[in-house]
């Protein structure tokens, strides 16, 4: 019986935090070559004991295989760490946090010194890589060749989902979706402090509180198929105005509880603009329209 082997591709990982160290374990775990430089040697030292190539610098490093991977702390460090390599003929993915201008600004440089870029937005933390029900993945963007013809290496440590050419839609999907996290955690905030000084257990409110977000998330899809329509009035429950009209409430409930409403004030001003504008009918919607410049 002929035992027929896969190659797996090889990769070189510039930067050993938290978050690329636990990558390289999940390559070396589905026994990909790797090659791995970060600042502090003493952490690739760490993964050279489990099997990785610690490469003496970072041109080294990128020297050694056509696929490199940046997770490093900031755009800057990534020209800083990669400004002494030859990039000519390598496919470059950039899981460092950036914003979308930064991406594409990154991409025109790869292309300048001749490598594909592709650019990645992490949706997941260091415990989510390598545990695929996590549900952990990374948004790519940038060269649709590179990303085809690696997808099966990217999609070791997490999962994938590319999101179009323009190599700034990664970060910019990705700061999205973490701005509306920020936005949901402002309101948690708000109604635990609502219930702070009374007799009641927070660990009482979490589930009610989690359910509720749960059942509100699918109105996102209204949303977007009012803006794709241009029709804010379509398939409106509670419109503008009476919404608007509620409003007093909830700010004197949070006077009375002594709780700061400065986590709901500026919506609900936003929400009186859009109103002024004579739009009563609509849905919520109208207020994306004010925050775009």
């Amino acid at each position: 019986m002929t035992q027929h082997l896969v190659e797996k591709t090889p990769v070189t990982l510039l930067g050993l935090g938290a978050m690329g160290t636990a990558l390289a374990r999940t390559w070396l775990a589905a026994g990909h070559p790797l090659t791995v430089w970060n600042r502090t040697p003493a952490r690739a030292a760490v993964l050279a004991a489990e099997g990785a190539r610690a490469a003496d610098s970072a041109a080294d490093a990128v020297a050694a295989n056509t696929l490199i991977i940046t997770c490093l702390l900031d755009d800057s460090s990534v020209e800083e760490v990669l400004a002494g390599t030859d990039l000519a003929g390598k496919d470059l993915v950039n899981l460092t946090t950036s914003t979308p201008a930064q991406a594409r600004a990154r991409a025109e440089w790869a292309r300048e010194r001749g490598a594909r870029y592709l650019d990645g937005g992490i949706m997941a933390v260091p415990p989510m890589v390598g545990i695929p029900e996590a549900g952990g993945y990374v948004f790519y963007s940038g060269s649709a060749e590179l990303f085809e013809q690696h997808q099966q290496t990217l999609g070791v440590p997490v999962g994938t989902t590319y999101v179009g050419a323009d190599a700034g839609f990664a970060a910019l999907h990705d700061v999205a979706l973490l701005s509306a996290m920020y936005g949901m955690f402002a309101g948690a905030a708000h109604a635990f402090a609502l219930i702070r000084r009374e007799n009641i257990d927070p660990a009482s409110l979490a589930p009610l509180l989690a359910d509720w977000l749960a059942a509100m998330a699918p109105s996102v899809h209204q949303t977007a198929d009012q803006l794709r329509g241009g029709d804010y009035t379509k398939g409106v429950v509670s419109n503008l105005a009476m919404q608007v009209a509620g409003t007093p409430t909830f700010l004197d409930t949070a006077e009375q509880q002594g709780v700061s409403p400065e986590l709901l004030t500026p919506y609900f001003e936003l929400m009186r603009r859009r109103l002024a504008e004579g739009s009563g009918e609509e849905d919520l919607t109208g207020v994306i329209d004010l925050l775009v410049r």
